[in-house]
């Protein structure tokens, strides 16, 4: 055995290397924990920045429907709602009295809504109709739907939906849809 192997005490600050060499070793390592937990939170703050208020395609949901439902939830009737569909589309809004971005999101539905035959918007309080809130997955406010003119689910966008995002879900919608039912 080597002479400096047969001295080495791991029970001694720094071992080998003397209290300094440990110290710096130890502090190196804190600073690329830190720089690794930073990178990995502000890659998931990007990631949940780049999904808030874009409109995603419909996901299945899982949990039953209530009355008047399909049975999976993805169609809303006017009884769900609380009022008439559009004859195209109907832009859901669910809110809180307490949701900052709620009031500007109601008036971006509404002046879209007055812009495109067809199209209704109803705004739904999640805290009244936790019900529907549960069954329809939203977690957060606003989460906005986009209905086909049969009230089936096309999208959905949580938070805070871009106009241009808006138009261009609503415009699907009405590329699909005859103007009225039949």
């Amino acid at each position: 055995m080597a002479p400096a192997a047969r001295n080495f005490n791991p029970y001694r600050p720094g071992g080998n290397i003397g209290a300094r060499g440990h110290a710096a070793t130890g502090v190196l390592g804190g600073l690329i924990v830190l720089v690794v937990v930073l990178a990995a939170a502000s890659a998931v703050g990007w990631g949940a920045r780049l999904r808030n208020g874009r409109f995603r395609e419909r996901r299945p949901v899982r949990v039953g429907s209530g009355p008047g439902g399909d049975a999976d939830g993805s169609v809303l009737t006017e009884a769900d709602l609380g009022s008439s569909l559009g004859e195209r589309a109907t832009l859901v809004q669910f809110s809180t009295e307490f949701c900052a971005y709620c009031g500007p999101t109601r008036e971006l539905l509404a002046e879209v809504a007055r812009s495109r035959d067809g199209v209704a918007v109803v705004e739904i309080d999640a805290s009244r109709r936790m019900d529907l809130a549960r069954r329809l997955n939203v977690f957060s406010t606003p989460t906005v739907f986009v209905l086909a003119a049969d009230g089936s689910i096309a999208r959905r966008a949580s938070g805070q939906p871009r106009k241009a995002d808006v138009l261009a879900a609503v415009s699907s919608m009405l590329d699909r849809a005859p103007l009225g039912r039949e």
